[in-house]
């Protein structure tokens, strides 16, 4: 067992942790996560349906749900940009010790400069105009770009980025986050709410940018909200070997990733909370498709609570007939996606009450997917459980056994991708929040080899925001065109039609 010193106990206090709490991660690392066992990939008719058929009328349940002021737009927007500029990075660096690049990447990004909506504020910081950019030395270019007497964007979140240009001013992803609130999000009052995840350094330039954005909207009031992400929910880092990491003597704990975020959405305490990443924006001229599928989607939602709701007063008022029961079972397969280990109603009447309302009485979301165009990353499965329940999942491919030929030819089978575009419902049936904590999946964690000053590490990231941390939910899946999934990964994506 790990000992600890009077010092390391006095810092995982501080963190608001245990010392069980940092054991129980280490033990992780030693045992391995298991990986998650696919049954099959989610496809149309089979887990995952299209809404085209109900759109007026979930088109009308949303918006009355709207009006009543109980939507929230929540946004994870705490990453850093240092990935979307890494071949500028290397670029950069390579000037510097007078060396050439050589990169596609790079020459791309250089033949298109002018028309990337961040160019006049860097021409500005060069002291030229923005046609004249083309002209101007490469490094000077990187630096004033990424550079911390430049724009920065280096050191930059994101969410302050300029990633779209119009006749007046260019836009940045949280200003994108703003116009679609008042496209979906609008109460009848004329009252928007969001809320950002954000990173202590760059709070104060969410809350500047937000607050200039703001008074250019003559009929909507934002009501936005910061969190951070909490250090109790930092893990710790270990060596290769599996010991504690230390840098000078001291535990090294890292950012758990988005996973961690859970608690954020738990402390909000929302009604019905849209989460979209923060990159994944477009332009005015785009924004109508994603507007109608948020709506869809916020309708889809209501419609299942609706009937979820309704179920669950008839088992906590009364006595629900056998047929009715079976009803709901049904419900639950058809529209929740999930199937127990057993069948929920047997011979008992009193037992198979209590098993429904266990499955019944959940937070819920919908998510949609889009059809996969190859992007790395999740995608809609059925999975079992250790105890032989089958759900609907969000998987991520680091939780798949590649090895094992049976569950690497689902993979290869999957045909839509997640696009991390979730609406979900986080109170239960007598309007009180529910706790999110209580349906997490903790052994759905990843480990990953990073390094820190050159030296190998071993670290742990918590059960996926969409993933394992929403693994006991109830869930449906719907199908979305692709052109609502336009994220901003590398620099030269913001070249794209989709973002001109």
């Amino acid at each position: 067992m790990t000992q600890f010193s009077t010092e390391d106990l006095a810092r995982i206090e501080a963190m608001g942790k245990s010392a069980a709490d940092v054991t129980a991660q280490i033990d992780i690392f030693r045992k391995g996560v298991e990986p998650a066992q696919l049954v099959r990939a989610c496809t149309l008719n089979d887990g995952l349906r299209r809404l085209d058929d109900d759109a007026d009328a979930l088109l009308q349940r949303f918006k009355q749900a709207c009006n009543q002021g109980r939507v929230t737009k929540f946004v994870p927007a705490s990453g850093a940009a240092s990935r979307m500029f890494k071949s500028l990075h290397e670029a950069r660096t390579a000037l510097a010790e007078s060396r050439d690049p050589a990169d596609s990447a790079v020459d791309t990004f250089f033949d298109n400069l002018t028309n990337f909506a961040f160019a006049p504020a860097l021409a500005e910081k060069m002291g030229m105009k923005a046609a004249d950019l083309p002209q101007a030395g490469r490094r000077d270019v990187l630096d004033a770009l990424l550079g911390e007497n430049g724009l920065n964007y280096s050191s930059s979140p994101k969410g302050l980025l300029l990633f779209h240009a119009y006749s007046d001013k260019p836009r940045t992803p949280v200003e994108e986050h703003l116009h679609e609130a008042v496209a979906y999000a609008r109460a009848g009052n004329g009252s928007a709410r969001l809320h950002f995840t954000v990173s202590p350094e760059h709070e104060a330039g969410f809350r500047q940018l937000v607050d200039d954005a703001g008074r250019h909207f003559e009929d909507t009031r934002f009501r936005v909200d910061y969190s951070v992400q909490a250090p109790s929910t930092d893990t710790i880092a270990v060596t290769p070997e599996n010991e504690p990491f230390r840098i000078d003597g001291n535990l090294f704990f890292r950012p758990g990733g988005h996973g961690a975020l859970i608690q954020n959405l738990n402390q909000l305490q929302g009604d019905l909370v849209f989460i979209k990443n923060i990159d994944n924006v477009v332009p005015d001229r785009l924004k109508g498709t994603t507007t109608r599928y948020k709506q869809l989607l916020g309708g889809h939602l209501l419609t299942l609570q609706d009937r979820v709701f309704d179920y669950l007063r008839q088992l906590k008022d009364g006595a629900p007939s056998r047929e009715t029961l079976e009803e709901m079972e049904a419900f639950i397969h058809d529209n929740l996606g999930y199937h127990a280990g057993q069948p929920l109603v047997g011979d008992d009447h009193a037992k198979s009450a209590e098993a429904l309302f266990r499955v019944l009485d959940r937070p819920l979301r919908v998510c949609g997917m889009v059809r996969n165009q190859g992007d790395p990353g999740g995608g809609p499965f059925w999975v079992k459980d250790a105890d032989g329940n089958v759900s609907i999942q969000i998987v991520e491919t680091s939780q798949i056994d590649t090895d094992n030929p049976e569950q690497a030819a689902i993979l290869a089978s999957s045909t839509h991708f997640n696009p991390v575009d979730l609406v979900c419902a986080v109170r239960d049936f007598e309007g009180k929040p529910f706790d999110l904590d209580q349906y997490i999946d903790h052994d759905a964690c990843f480990i990953a080899s990073k390094s820190k000053d050159g030296r190998d590490l071993r670290a742990l990231e918590l059960p996926g925001l969409w993933n394992g941390a929403m693994a006991g939910w109830n869930t449906a899946f719907v199908e979305v065109p692709v052109i609502t999934f336009n994220p901003v990964k590398t620099v030269n994506d913001l070249l794209r039609e989709e973002h001109r």
